[in-house]
């Protein structure tokens, strides 16, 4: 009895087994049948292509597709793929990150033996694994631009976006503040002429490393880290730069400090683009480029109010001076120290996680986006349904492996020669199909408009110095066979030529000489006390039993004069800055002013059009319009006229900068993206470098070799960028 009991039990329980084991095979068909509909009429809401096919036969459970809802369970509760088997303390809810791993571990690849084994990475070419590769590289870039669509864009990307701005800011600061301090720089530390002008080529120089270096280092080690570390140099050498005496130290700190914010570009541009959807992506990379000009007025502000007040310098001694413009130095590298502060609080780019094969961290940092985005929309509810994604195969790299016991600063250099090593095969392949002809195609875009741009941005400002040069030696006062006896100076004599002129028994007492030259002149039993002069000059003079106490006159300034039976005391030491009621720096500071704000229209007019008249026509036509109002420079005969042409200028070549960093961003892949941008950005900064020397050389001399060089670079650049591929419908490879 008990026996035949027994057996109807287990008759029954199999029948019940069978059933719920029919039930279940049915539910899972009628899911793919749901599903297949659903990624026909929705694709765009759909990763169902990106999760397995075929079952694990082993008898493990088997995640059930994130994005079924619950109407796929049957009316009678039954349990799914997910939940089978698991009490309802272990239950796993939908969108809850389980830890699985990338959707291609496990998955049958093409190639695969008869008995279904898959072939072993060992014995496939080199070159079967880069197709392998490619083939995820498409595969995640689809379904990547879907799960950036689930988070949207929202509270995070704002918060990004001002954090990368001031990173972008720092740079458009530190191209300003070269030539705003050169010629402080240059007159307080008494450089002479054969050492001027190599403040502003040394920085660029060191940017255009920079840009290189960090660029291509931030494909390997991440685009925060580098960014990090990178605008830490640069605040440091800058902080520093402003405390050193020395013109040789000085240009070594501002050259480190170039090289650090060098990297700000690439990497910038890289890092916001992988946090935004395509449809965002051209417009709020233009909005972020408006930072670049903030900084320029930034620094053209407080160069206004901060340099021509000499008053607030201090010195200790006669061997440290501290004046204004290096108070301009250390006002400067305010937004750098504040990038890097609000940088620490932001996480690594996702895209850049799973081109390094991290899905974990990936999805951490997916998630944190969605979940910011949606509290900050009032829907904290919304759960994250994303739970796999798709990371390309990782293949190997070739390490060379160090003893633990060996030297440290051994392994340091090692590590270094290695992420040199790295950065350099990363730019080769730069120059490999399909990207070779973009590569060189965008370098040219750059040289040309950066060439057109940095030479004309220092053509301008010399320009107008001169034409205030011809204008002020067009009011000078001369004075010729004058007798003066028994007078004292003590007061500032400016803009005057003294010929043949007589002093007897005369003191000049507490004063400055501004562009006073005395000519063929005698002074006979002068007294001089306490006495400045900056661009004066005593030529073929004759002094007579004079005395001379805490003056800066010395033979630099006698020109050909004779000196007799004169003494000097106390010399003034150091070179003497310009005056306080020199009012041309606050002339010349706030053309730059107006020239930086003329760029405002057109970032907003180039931010709402990038996505609508597509990224080429905006860089193609900004750089010939640009080149185009190079020829009306022919009419500039007056200050007036030049700051139009300046503002006109500008105005119509930035669109062309932002067209041109949101193509470059969308053309490389990711795992090259940082050292493509940084080499274009090099080259940007090498025809910053030729664009000062060769305009720079040819102020006062003609103006037809510049408007002619600049028109035809900036119009040949412009057709070169019409050439290029359009970008707006690609998703980030």
């Amino acid at each position: 009895m008990d026996e035949t009991h027994n057996n109807r039990t287990s008759l029954v329980k199999g029948a019940k087994d069978i059933a719920k084991e029919a039930k279940r095979q049915a539910s899972k068909n009628f899911n793919r049948a749901v599903e297949r509909a659903s990624d026909e009429y929705s694709a765009h809401r759909s990763y169902n292509r990106f999760q397995n096919e075929e079952e694990e036969e082993d008898g493990a459970y088997n995640q059930q597709d994130h994005y079924t809802d619950s109407t796929a369970n049957d009316e009678d509760g039954a349990s799914s793929d997910a939940t089978e088997g698991h009490d309802d303390e272990d239950e796993i809810y939908e969108g809850e990150y389980q830890g699985v791993p990338a959707y291609n571990h496990g998955k049958p690849r093409d190639g695969q033996v008869a008995l279904g084994q898959p072939v072993s990475d060992s014995v496939k070419s080199h070159k079967e694994l880069e197709n392998e590769r490619q083939a995820d590289e498409e595969e995640l870039a689809q379904q990547y631009e879907l799960i950036m669509q689930e988070c949207g864009h929202g509270r995070f990307q704002w918060q990004l976006f001002f954090v990368l701005g001031l990173a972008l800011m720092s740079d458009g600061v530190e191209v300003f503040v070269v030539g705003f301090v050169l010629p402080s720089a240059e007159t307080d530390m008494c450089v002479p002429n054969s050492g001027a002008g190599w403040l502003g080529s040394i920085v660029y120089l060191g940017m255009m490393f920079g840009a290189f270096f960090w660029g291509g280092l931030s494909d390997k080690v991440g685009r925060k880290q580098c960014l990090l570390i990178s605008m830490s140099v640069n605040g440091f050498f800058a902080f520093l730069s402003s405390f050193v005496q020395g013109y040789s130290m000085f240009l070594f700190c501002r050259m480190v400090s170039g090289f650090g914010i060098g990297g700000a570009v690439p990497i910038v541009f890289s890092y916001f683009a992988e946090v935004l959807a395509r449809e965002k992506r051209g417009e709020h990379l233009s909005w972020l480029c408006m930072f670049w000009m903030i900084g320029g007025i930034y620094a053209s502000a407080m160069a206004w109010a901060i340099i021509p007040h000499y008053g607030w310098s201090f010195s200790m001694g006669s061997a440290y001076q501290f004046h204004s413009w290096r108070v301009f130095v250390v006002v400067c590298a305010l937004p750098c120290v504040s990038a890097v502060v609000t940088l620490t609080f932001m996480p690594e780019s996702p895209r850049f996680y799973l081109e390094m094969g991290k899905h974990d961290e990936a999805w951490m940092v997916l998630k944190y986006i969605h979940d910011t985005n949606m509290r900050a929309r009032g829907e904290p509810e919304k759960v994250f349904t994303v739970n796999r994604i798709k990371i390309p195969k990782q293949l190997d790299e070739l390490v060379e492996m160090q003893n633990e016991s060996a030297n440290p600063v051994f392994k340091v250099l090692s590590k270094i020669k290695a992420e040199l090593i790295g950065i350099y095969l990363t730019f080769l392949k730069c120059f490999n199909y399909p990207v070779k002809d973009n590569t060189v195609k965008l370098a040219a875009v750059w040289f040309t408009l950066s060439f057109g741009f940095y030479g004309l941005s220092v053509w301008f400002p010399d320009v107008i110095k001169h034409l205030q040069a011809d204008e002020y030696a067009s009011r000078v006062k001369i004075h010729n066979n004058e007798r003066i006896e028994d007078f004292t100076f003590n007061f500032t004599l400016e803009n005057q030529i003294h010929r043949n002129g007589v002093f007897l028994n005369d003191r000049f007492i507490s004063m400055k000489f501004k562009a006073v030259t005395f000519i063929d002149s005698s002074f006979l039993n002068c007294y001089f006390d306490d006495v400045s002069s900056v661009g004066s000059f005593f030529k073929n003079c004759t002094f007579v039993d004079s005395f001379f106490y805490n003056t800066d006159i010395d033979d630099t300034k006698l020109t050909e004069s004779r000196v007799i039976n004169s003494s000097f005391h106390h010399n003034k030491t150091g070179c003497q800055m310009t005056f306080d009621d020199d009012y041309s720096a606050y002339w010349v500071y706030f053309v730059n002013f107006l020239g930086t704000l003329a760029v405002l229209p057109g970032n907003i007019v180039s931010a709402l059009l990038m996505d609508k008249i597509g990224r080429l026509s905006m860089l193609g036509g900004s750089m010939v319009l640009s080149g185009i109002s190079c020829f009306f420079l022919w009419f500039g005969t007056s200050e007036s006229m030049m700051i139009f042409m300046l503002c006109l200028y500008n105005g119509l070549s930035i669109s062309a900068w932002n067209s041109l960093d949101v193509v470059t961003t969308e053309l490389y892949p990711t795992d090259r993206r940082g050292t493509g941008f940084g080499f274009c950005n090099a080259m940007c900064k090498l025809a910053a470098v030729l664009g000062n020397l060769i305009f720079g050389s040819l102020v006062g001399i003609t103006k037809a070799i510049p408007i002619l060089l600049a028109s035809s670079v900036l119009v040949g650049g412009g057709l070169v960028g019409l050439r290029l591929p359009d970008t707006r419908a690609n998703v980030l490879m």
